[in-house]
């Protein structure tokens, strides 16, 4: 196996300079590196004027019975880099109960400075949505294109039905210096649903969606403005386009 990971992602489309949000699978890479080793990997493409984020998300662990989410503590719950890059010198977090992002570069801190901002999980401050601002990339290492985040924040912004609880949720924010603030906020909410994020396979082209190996992991490359376009148009169209309805049929949208 060819294990020179550096030109793999420059040949799947990483540039120096890059604002790159990644969901991963590091069992999909089949590699004996460590995760460190990989993240390092990724930082040296993008060089010290790019960005690298991954979603650090905690809705297992922080709930409306155990509200409390505390930055420098709680850890992500949706994989072995995310929990990896959480700890990493330099990293910074932003401040959301459930679904925080970790960032580390050049514009780490404007990315995830205004999340706690947003009064829902995936909101126009939130780091998924900022990366627009910066000709963001969604970065995919193995077939994990449902685990797009970044949909939520389309879907949030189009008014899907399905995404939001109805009721706000009080939540304990503490920030890694040891501050503490309340906010009643949206969590989401898919019960009923089943998350068809693949399905952005079958809406964007290339140079949109480029496509790769990095290791033994099949990997995407998305430009993030063109699958929000995408996206959007999807929505208006049918806002169920993303999503299977696995209730009866005869459930309403306003009881999922």
């Amino acid at each position: 196996m060819n294990d020179n990971f550096k030109l793999q992602l420059q040949n799947l489309g990483l540039n120096p300079g890059d604002v790159i949000l990644m969901h991963s699978s590091m069992k999909a890479l089949g590699t004996k590196k460590t995760p460190e080793d990989f993240i390092k990997d990724i930082l040296s493409v993008i060089g010290p004027d790019g960005t690298l984020l991954l979603p650090a998300l905690t809705y297992r662990d922080v709930t409306e019975e155990c509200p409390h989410f505390k930055a420098g503590e709680t850890e992500p719950c949706i994989g072995l880099l995310p929990r990896t890059f959480f700890r990493m010198p330099g990293v910074v977090r932003s401040l959301h109960p459930t679904h925080s992002v970790c960032a580390f570069g050049k514009l780490a801190l404007e990315l995830t400075r205004e999340h706690i901002l947003d009064e829902t999980p995936v909101g126009p401050h939130s780091p998924f949505m900022k990366i627009l601002d910066y000709d963001g990339k969604l970065l995919f290492i193995g077939d994990v294109l449902k685990s797009c985040t970044f949909m939520h924040g389309i879907e949030e912004a189009a008014g899907a039905p399905y995404t939001l609880k109805k009721e706000r949720t009080h939540y304990i924010i503490e920030d890694t210096n040891g501050n503490i603030s309340e906010k009643d906020m949206f969590a989401h909410d898919f019960r009923g649903m089943k998350q068809e994020y693949q399905r952005i396979r079958d809406i964007l082209d290339y140079p949109d969606l480029r496509t790769g190996k990095v290791g033994h992991a099949d990997c995407f490359l998305i430009n993030a403005s063109a699958l929000f376009e995408k996206a959007k148009e999807k929505f208006r169209e049918n806002l169920y386009y993303f999503v299977t309805i696995v209730l009866p049929e005869d459930a309403l949208p306003e009881d999922i």
